[in-house]
């Protein structure tokens, strides 16, 4: 009888992994999976699940155990667990040490977050291949569902959306988590059937970390209301999972399209959850972290354009259809002037402003209805020139400046102006012309009331900015 029930459940538990890894297409026949062995409950059931299903599956099985150094004698005892297990098992096994405290002082990282990126470093560095024609080997790690709802549950504490209400990913790259779909209390009674101890780490038993605090504190209260909440979570999540995967998939298909260069263009036509996908990604490829306060202004840009600080000198840039992430310093700029000649004027090493002094010869006056629509393609512009009053200077923008422009009876703010019209990224590069009376020219805005031509101008100032 009691060897029944032990057959039934080493059976379903096997089977529940079994169909789990298949679902999530985690294998192929000939790979080699990489255990994360901790000597734990999970990874040790992780390990003997991989070894008892290896013929069945066609896969090499291999153990790696990170010995984090915190722990003093505890973290050396088990390590020499994790080595007499594998060599009882048969199966190959490696440790690596590394020093998590000096980590973490070194880069400002909790020591939580420091073993973390240390170990999927060693991870990975373990599980690539030696032969660049040989594929990378598969890293199993020992999530079950009680860490996959705990994880929820922070996501949701700290403020997420459905990528997170997602849960542990069964798959990423070459990582793999066959025992996501199993409690852990199917785990232990596994263990127990088989008669397989495991070693406990003493520091799953504190409250310091935020993990401990929902595992001990919240998890107890929801099963209050909820018996079967870890069942229930692995549904729910499952749910979530799938949905998540088929936003993956849109967003995929919208960065294809609009990416190029840094730049994301078209974005604005896409539903919202995919256009937040694509601008988290595009911050992500430039080291800026995510928020949601962040990315919901981002997204706004996107549609309506505008520039976001997101650190220091960068912006997140938005003009015409476009956006980008960009260096843009804002402090004060420098002030560049040079007396406006007949001929080139350069403030700017790579844009040169071009003027040219034509009568009304050389400007026929049937051509003048015309300048109007010239100026709104900004190919260039034509003042009257005997309108300009004393000293006048090229120069770039200033603090303040004010113009009254053409065919209107009210001054406006250049910066308004300026927002209104022009890209950001093209903002602190703009020609002016400034006479003794104030501004008369802005470039990409217009021409000065003032100085604009009319059936009685003799001598035309015909003003081009060229780049180069």
């Amino acid at each position: 009888m009691q060897d029944n029930i032990h057959n039934d459940i080493e059976y379903a538990f096997l089977h529940k992994v079994r169909e789990f890894i298949r679902e999530q297409a985690m294998l192929r026949p000939g790979d080699i999976v990489v255990c994360g062995l901790s000597g734990g409950a999970d990874s040790v059931s992780l390990l003997l699940s991989m070894t008892r299903l290896s013929a069945e599956l066609d896969i090499g099985v291999e153990a790696l155990h990170v010995n984090h150094c915190l722990r003093g004698a505890e973290s050396d005892r088990d390590e020499e667990f994790c080595r007499d297990l594998c060599s009882r098992l048969g199966v190959p096994f490696r440790a690596v040490s590394c020093d998590v405290s000096g980590y973490s002082a070194e880069r400002s990282l909790s020591c939580e977050e420091a073993a973390r990126k240390l170990r999927y470093g060693i991870f990975s560095d373990c599980t690539r291949s030696g032969s660049p024609d040989a594929p990378e080997k598969k890293l199993a790690c020992a999530h079950n569902a009680d860490d996959n709802l705990e994880t929820v549950l922070i996501n949701l504490t700290r403020g997420t959306g459905i990528k997170g209400l997602a849960g542990i990913p069964p798959v990423r790259g070459n990582i793999i988590r066959p025992l996501l779909g199993v409690s852990r209390r199917e785990i232990e009674l596994f263990l127990q059937f088989c008669g397989q101890p495991y070693v406990t780490d003493s520091t799953n038993l504190s409250d310091d970390y935020t993990r401990n605090r929902i595992r001990h504190h919240v998890i107890p209260v929801l099963r209050q209301l909820n018996s079967s909440l870890t069942e229930t979570s692995v549904r729910s999540i499952g749910v979530v999972r799938s949905e998540n995967r088929f936003i993956e998939q849109e967003a995929e298909a919208a960065w294809d399209s609009c990416h190029s260069d840094g730049v994301l263009s078209g974005l604005a036509q896409y539903p919202e959850v995919v256009r937040r996908r694509c601008i988290a990604r595009l911050l992500a490829m430039n080291d800026v972290s995510l928020s949601a306060d962040r990315l919901i202004k981002a997204d706004d840009i996107v549609r309506n354009g505008g520039r976001l600080n997101i650190s220091g000198d960068r912006y997140f840039i938005g003009s015409r259809g476009s956006v980008r992430i960009m260096d843009m310093p804002d402090g004060k700029p420098e002030e560049l002037s040079v007396e406006l000649k007949i001929g080139e004027n350069r403030i700017y090493s790579d844009r040169v402003l071009v003027c040219e002094l034509l009568d009304r010869k050389e400007l026929q006056c049937d051509k003048l209805k015309k300048i109007d629509s010239v100026h709104k393609k900004l190919t260039f512009y034509v003042l009257d020139y005997d309108k300009i009053i004393g000293r006048t200077v090229v120069r770039n923008r200033r603090f303040g400046d004010r113009i009254q422009l053409a065919g209107r009876d009210f001054t406006s703010s250049v910066k308004k102006l300026i927002n209104g019209a022009v890209p950001p990224e093209k903002r602190s590069r703009l020609h002016f012309i400034e006479d003794s009376e104030g501004t008369v020219f802005a470039e990409c805005i217009g021409i000065a009331d003032r100085c604009r031509p009319d059936s009685s101008t003799e001598r035309f100032l015909r003003v081009t900015v060229l780049d180069g």
